[in-house]
């Protein structure tokens, strides 16, 4: 009879497996298809030119000093390994500089900008190859978060992937056709949750509940960011990037002065789920060992448990943005901006108003999955179950003073 359950328990769950999957392939299926659907207008005129891979033969030539990496120049002799004009070996520059540009040595893989002139092939280093790299530590996460969490590192791993896809095949062309940011972030983010939520939790009410807490969570950080940006006069167009996005809003359907906004419900999403599962999670588990809660308590418990969240989610934003404009933070201190001065910069502001809004979605995400969780979970003879436990603890305590 045991062997009978077992069998149709991990049939069942077999099934859903199953379903989950096929639900998440049918769902990345659509993504592809819309973003094949969109036609991107290329912002500049085809030259001729393409960017290829390339190994450095040669330094022929430079002009650096020393150790001074980052200035001078280079002539060297290149080996291109992709591209129009694989297999050639051509002369090229190099310029070194901080952003652009690579110091060269024998041996090394660079990135070239290779084209064709009167039948003469010219070449110019754009930077250097880094896609090995890149690739090496992408696999080197995944392979842990396989290893360490199994089962459920797999399903994340998935969730991860349909995450990015999300973002390059539906956010961004969403944005590109002139949607609304704010709508773009919310329905990506709804998108992203759900999937995350089914990979992880599966086909549950603490999925729902999880789902439910972390779209009221990002509303509310965007809501909380348009108003403040409203008030405090800032938006989109006041970005360090604000020439080459107007330059792009001006020949595409782009609203540059959303971005900022649709950014911080972006950004905010990661701890926001986070938060909204943690809870979900530990109410479920609440409510099947305490089979007789009742919802009033079970929302207690929720808020108990979220207290003991907020802070370290919250320290999780505030770092996250502290950290991506540690370079201004530095420039402050070390020309000694004075208060009005920093308090009053457009990057400083943006960087308090991610921050807090990002916060505050978190931290009202709490009792919303707290109240959403407490009516799945709860029941309503718990009042009668906790009103009889202090009564017990009451007879108890009268007795051991009488005594």
């Amino acid at each position: 009879m045991n062997r009978y359950k077992k069998g149709k328990r991990l049939k069942r769950v077999y099934k859903e497996t199953i379903v989950k999957y096929l639900i998440v392939a049918a769902i990345l299926a659509m993504v592809v298809i819309f973003f094949k659907s969109v036609k991107v207008t290329p912002l500049i005129s085809d030259d001729g030119t393409e960017f290829a891979k390339a190994t450095v033969l040669e330094v022929n030539e430079e002009t650096t000093q020393g150790d001074e990496m980052y200035s001078g120049s280079q002539k060297v002799t290149l080996r291109i390994t992709s591209g129009t004009f694989k297999g050639e070996v051509v002369e090229g520059d190099s310029m070194n500089g901080y952003l652009y540009g690579a110091y060269c040595k024998e041996g090394e893989k660079v990135i070239v900008q290779t084209g064709e002139n009167d039948g003469e092939i010219f070449a110019s280093v754009y930077n250097y190859d880094r896609e090995s790299e890149i690739a090496v530590l992408v696999i080197v996460f995944l392979a842990v978060m396989w290893i360490v969490g199994g089962k459920k590192g797999i399903n994340s791993v998935i969730s991860l992937v349909f995450t990015v896809a999300v973002i390059i095949m539906m956010y961004l062309p969403m944005l590109y056709l002139g949607v609304s940011p704010f709508l773009a972030a919310v329905l990506a983010g709804v998108l992203i949750t759900s999937v995350s939520m089914l990979m992880i939790g599966g086909l549950t009410a603490k999925a729902f509940c999880s789902i439910a807490g972390t779209v009221c969570g990002v509303v509310i950080a965007g809501v909380v960011a348009m108003i403040f940006g409203n008030v405090a006069h800032i938006n989109g167009f006041n970005t360090e990037e604000i020439e080459t996005l107007h330059y792009i809003g001006q020949h595409t359907n782009i609203d540059v002065g959303g971005l900022l906004f649709s950014g911080i419900i972006i950004a905010s999403l990661g701890a926001v789920i986070d938060t909204a599962m943690s809870v979900a999670t530990s109410l479920n588990e609440i409510a099947q060992t305490s089979p007789g809660i009742g919802a009033r308590a079970l929302f207690r418990s929720g808020m108990n448990i979220g207290r003991d969240m907020i802070g370290t989610m919250s320290n999780t934003l505030i770092l996250a943005f502290v950290g991506g404009s540690l370079n201004t933070m530095i420039i402050i201190y070390a020309y000694s901006y004075s208060i009005h001065q920093t308090l009053n910069m457009y990057s400083i502001g943006i960087e308090i108003m991610k921050g807090i809004s990002g916060s505050l979605g978190v931290i009202l995400t709490v009792p919303f999955v707290s109240a959403v969780s407490a009516v799945f979970f709860g029941k309503k003879k718990g009042k009668v179950l906790e009103d009889g436990m202090e009564s017990e603890k009451e007879e108890e305590l009268t007795a051991i003073k009488q005594s």
